[in-house]
């Protein structure tokens, strides 16, 4: 889940198909501040901020940070105890 705290942003998410007329093809959804989406598990997705927004990011503490992809940016899983 992601919730605009302040700013604006865009969610690209990449049109699946079988068309190979439409390589490429994307849906752009904007997001203003005080609102938020939810991208379901395994929907490929970029956001990008034209400007600086804030942005709060919900995510399972099992995802990793460069979503399926493991290399040497990866961060193994961590948790955090709070007391």
């Amino acid at each position: 889940m992601f919730l605009v705290v302040k700013g604006r942003f865009r969610m690209e998410f990449r049109e699946s198909g079988d068309d190979p007329a439409t390589p490429g093809k994307r849906k752009d959804v904007w997001l203003e501040a005080g609102e938020f989406i939810i991208v379901p598990r395994g929907v490929e997705h970029r956001p990008v901020a034209d400007e600086e927004a804030e942005v709060l990011l919900f995510e399972p503490a099992s995802t990793l940070n460069t979503g399926n992809v493991e290399d040497e940016f990866t961060k193994p899983e961590t948790r955090v105890a709070l007391e």
